[in-house]
């Protein structure tokens, strides 16, 4: 097995990958010529998942990877004769901050371990480039909070890589649900998790994680409950089982059951664990119909049903489409139908947080987003 939840995510969707392909080629036929402003993108922080984001935006039509920022010399000299990326747009760690004085750059996506987004975010908006990064956005709410702050006070736009709010099929279930096909909304569940590897790496040190699987795989969960219900919730419950208190540490947290209760009344039930395969499942269900997603998260294909039949849409690049939204969203202050922004990712933050704390306590802990 693989050491991280990307590794785990690529190998999910490898039986259905010529399905993939074949949806890929056709939604790639069928986009228009665009000739408008391009979002010049520099990547900070060149792992595994930044590899993906950087091989994806060569078929985007509005993002052109155009920089790197790494702390490795031998990643930025193999990476820039890749990307055919120029010497004077590579930067590593120390001398960042000189990407203001760089033109030809627009944007800066951190890709890095959690606890180092927010200084390198911070970085970013000071430099007066327009700021992206991965999620979780950072380890708590108050760093989150002062990512926003610093942002809106140096004038850029902050984004988070949320890409499955831009997946169709994700995006036609929240469609139905808006228009009421399944009628009232009475419980979600969302399953997450896959057996992590290498004991050593930062996703295990929860200094650099702020946590174990709820930051890393249970986000998807916390925030899946929230775009597909259509609510936040005001109440949760919370439940942690650890079998392997040697490779999942005080404060690395293994398995974690947790429920929500919502304003309307439903309720959802969740799972995110570091300690068991194959789980990456959505389920919603209303007075009138349901929608069931399996895989609901992963790179792809997202496949899915409701109560009307299978879902169709095709298949997408996610990182691509992520890119190509995010330069509309600087550009043209597009508002896309689920949120991207800082806002969205505190919320996802305070959640987690009261998951937390339900789960030491053992008592229902009230939150509000």
């Amino acid at each position: 097995m693989k050491n991280s939840r990307r590794d785990f995510l690529q190998k999910v969707g490898a039986s259905a990958l010529a399905l993939q392909l074949a949806s890929i080629t056709s939604w790639g036929a069928k986009r228009e010529t665009y000739d408008g402003p391009v979002l010049r993108v520099a990547i900070l922080g060149l792992g595994n998942y930044a590899a993906r984001v950087a091989d994806a935006m060569q078929s985007c039509t509005k993002a052109k990877l155009v920089g790197l920022v790494s702390g490795s010399p031998d990643k930025l000299t193999k990476w820039s004769a890749k990307y055919n990326i120029p010497a004077k747009n590579c930067y590593n760690y120390q001398n960042f901050d000189d990407i203001r004085n760089n033109k030809d750059i627009d944007a800066v996506y951190v890709i890095t371990p959690n606890s180092t987004h927010h200084d390198f975010i911070l970085r970013t908006a000071r430099a007066g480039k327009h700021a992206i990064s991965e999620k979780p956005m950072a380890i708590n709410v108050k760093q989150a909070e002062e990512m926003i702050a610093g942002c809106k006070q140096a004038g850029v736009k902050l984004l988070v890589g949320y890409r499955m709010h831009f997946e169709p099929k994700t995006l036609e279930v929240v469609r139905m649900r808006k228009e009421g096909e399944f009628g009232k909304i009475m419980f979600f569940q969302g399953l997450c998790g896959f057996r992590i590897g290498d004991p050593k790496q930062w996703r295990l040190k929860p200094e650099m994680a702020g946590g174990g699987s709820m930051m890393d795989i249970g986000i998807y969960a916390v925030n899946g409950a929230r775009y597909m219900t259509g609510e936040e919730p005001i109440w949760v419950t919370a439940q942690e089982t650890k079998t392997d208190p040697v490779k999942f540490k005080e404060g690395v947290d293994e398995t974690i059951q947790f429920q929500f209760g919502f304003p309307s009344g439903a309720t959802a039930s969740c799972l995110s664990t570091y300690n068991m395969n194959g789980l990456d499942k959505f389920f919603l269900n209303g007075e009138r119909g349901f929608a069931e997603m399996q895989p609901s998260t992963n790179y792809g294909p997202i496949m899915g049903r409701t109560n009307q039949g299978e879902l169709t849409q095709p298949a997408t690049i996610h990182q691509a489409v992520q890119m190509d939204e995010f330069a509309d969203i600087i550009f043209h202050d597009k508002q896309p139908p689920i949120p991207v922004d800082g806002y969205e990712a505190v919320k996802d933050l305070k959640i987690i947080a009261a998951v937390y704390e339900a789960a030491r306590t053992g008592k229902k802990v009230s939150v509000t987003v």
